[in-house]
């Protein structure tokens, strides 16, 4: 009888770790800086090459209509921690929001907030009140540390926006001991992160895998370099070191989704796949959509979006919904059973009911950018800023951009013109107007700064190709 007894006692001790892993998920997003909505094979690079993370697309749940909340690092960052939309937080562009050549810019641009203040309350705040174990490694760029906003392990996240030393050691960053001489920084982040994967099986964890990678300085390891040159250029991307430092963010996945399967985690583990804006200009194409990082066109905010939620979402299934950076913070809520924050708005949705049905809709809604802010061009460039300040809405397949310094409207229907090539305010006024109405009504809801103030020191006659 003992026995049995002991058997059965076994039995239900071998089970019980699963059971509870089960009640409990963990969750590893994927935060690449600066990738391109074309940038990865699933995607349709012609040169590009992402095996890994094109497997794990086969795996997941695809959203071709994803958007970065703001066209560059640290909005896109503070709206995707905060669960809130730039107007919420002020982070709404990185340093200064007065770039470009002063004697062109018409406004004085809004005030900018580079921190994102700790009275906001992260994700990571909410889960790790939840019981869930936060680490953040790689690049944070929203303050001093993200140890003040829920997570208990930083790795090399600090207000830099760029690696400070580059891409091999050393680093030049106090959050990140350096390694031997020439060690390759989205190799030593995946070490780490692979090492807290280690370190917390036995409790639920969010890994924010935040690489620097793809971001400037373009440097990559000389054999990558060397075969990126050597292969056939594609019609569409050709850059060798950039090609290059994607494929060392694509093992790098690799490696983590082998750390989760060799861990037995790997059916108890959320995968998120996302970029934090549209790509490096002068490095990449995001064709057809138009525009790059930087722009409020399709180009600077459209980015690659994978779920793969076990047992749930369906392998290679796709989703056309129009979704945004923020709806990620309901959607983990949802996903883990954790209760949202008292007296805090989310400004997203959560993604579960596509997830769990690729053919259903959200409700219906509209998506919002704010940008009262400016950027200079990239080198080459005819127009001479990549914007000027600007606010927009996509509603449907209708988007329309409002631009501060002239108020002019430009409309797009992006599902018969995904190239933002034909401006119809003025053929379909009713639709513009319609959406210019609700894009104002937003702006006051979320008390918006409208830049208005004329610079004095703009010089008029100096407007052709301004925008």
């Amino acid at each position: 009888m003992r026995r049995f007894l002991v058997v059965g006692l076994l039995f239900c001790w071998n089970l019980t770790p699963a059971i509870a892993s089960t009640d409990r998920p963990n969750i590893v997003l994927f935060f690449i800086d600066d990738l391109g909505w074309r940038d990865v094979g699933f995607m349709g690079s012609d040169f590009f090459e992402t095996p890994h993370i094109d497997h794990l697309a086969q795996e997941s749940m695809q959203f071709s209509s994803a958007y970065s909340a703001a066209p560059n690092c640290a909005p896109s960052r503070a709206c995707l921690m905060s669960g809130q939309y730039t107007p919420r937080h002020g982070v709404y562009t990185v340093g200064d929001p007065a770039r470009g050549n002063n004697r062109y810019r018409r406004l004085i641009p809004a005030e900018n907030k580079t921190v994102l203040n700790d009275k906001f309350v992260t994700i990571a705040d909410t889960l790790s009140k939840a019981g869930y174990r936060c680490a953040s490694v790689g690049k944070w760029h929203l303050g001093q540390t993200p140890l003040s906003q829920g997570f208990q392990v930083n790795i090399a996240g600090n207000p830099s926006g760029s690696p400070r030393g580059g891409y091999f050691s050393p680093y030049r960053n106090p959050q990140l001991a350096d390694g031997k001489q020439g060690e390759f920084l989205t190799d030593r982040l995946t070490d780490e992160a692979c090492a807290f994967i280690k370190a917390n099986t036995k409790s639920p964890f969010f890994l924010y895998l935040t690489h620097y990678a793809v971001h400037t300085p373009l440097q990559a390891k000389q054999d990558d370099i060397e075969y990126f040159q050597s292969k056939p250029a594609g019609k569409l991307h050709q850059h060798a070191t950039y090609a290059a430092m994607i494929k060392s963010m694509d093992q790098s996945i690799g490696r983590v989704l082998k750390t989760l399967k060799t861990q037995q985690l790997e059916q108890n583990t959320i995968i998120i796949f996302t970029s934090d804006n549209g790509g490096y200009g002068p490095a990449t194409s995001m064709q057809p959509l138009r525009g790059s990082k930087g722009m409020l066109y399709e180009g600077g905010i459209r980015v690659p979006l994978l779920v793969k939620w076990p047992g749930v979402t369906k392998a290679g299934s796709a989703s056309e919904e129009p979704v945004i950076n923020i709806d990620l913070y309901p959607t983990l809520l949802e996903m883990t059973e954790t209760s949202q924050p008292e007296n805090y708005p989310l400004d997203g949705e959560s993604l579960v009911p596509i997830l769990k049905d690729p053919q259903s809709q959200l409700k219906s809604r509209s998506l919002f950018w704010h940008f009262p802010a400016y950027l200079q061009k990239y080198k080459g460039m005819q127009q001479r800023f990549r914007t000027t300040p600007v606010s927009v809405i996509r509603q449907g397949d209708w988007k329309l951009l409002e631009f501060f310094e002239d108020g002019h409207l430009e409309l797009y229907n992006t599902r018969l013109d995904i190239g933002e090539s034909m401006n119809l305010a003025d053929s379909h006024p009713k639709k513009a107007k319609e959406l210019a109405t609700a894009l104002r009504e937003w702006q006051k809801q979320v008390r918006a700064a409208i830049p208005s103030e004329p610079n004095p020191q703009y010089r008029s006659g100096n407007d052709s190709n301004e925008k």
